[in-house]
């Protein structure tokens, strides 16, 4: 018999939906609940249509991937799920900032400013 996993895989994705969850803040809840379906679901953003919809000093989470297709004109903070090495090193290159999901959580535990790149 096969069995299909539709959900999130390793245990560092499963404790950081349950730890999103019970910080009981919207946002975060949102976020969480993008993370708990199916893979194929997930976001996959490219630097080209981040730098488009974003301005300088935006807060940004892709509850997912960033790739590196694309670069980045202006500084701002994104978090995000996994990040590929191109992308990283673009990141890095413009001045931005580069964070993990749990990071952002710990700096800004109330989600003030912070939008959702889906």
């Amino acid at each position: 018999m096969s069995h299909r996993i539709t959900g999130p895989e390793p245990f560092q994705h499963r404790k950081l939906i349950r730890d999103l969850w019970k910080t009981r803040r919207r946002i975060w809840r949102t976020i969480s609940k993008k993370l708990s379906g199916p893979r194929r679901n997930r976001v996959e953003a490219n630097l080209k249509r981040i730098n488009n919809k974003t301005k300088d000093g935006d807060i940004i989470v892709v509850p997912g991937k960033v790739l590196g297709i694309g670069d980045l004109n202006h500084k701002l903070t994104i978090a995000c799920l996994t990040c590929s090495k191109s992308a990283r090193e673009k990141i890095v290159d413009s001045g931005s900032t580069l964070l993990s999901i749990e990071e952002l959580v710990e700096k800004n535990p109330e989600g003030k400013n912070i939008k959702i790149f889906y």
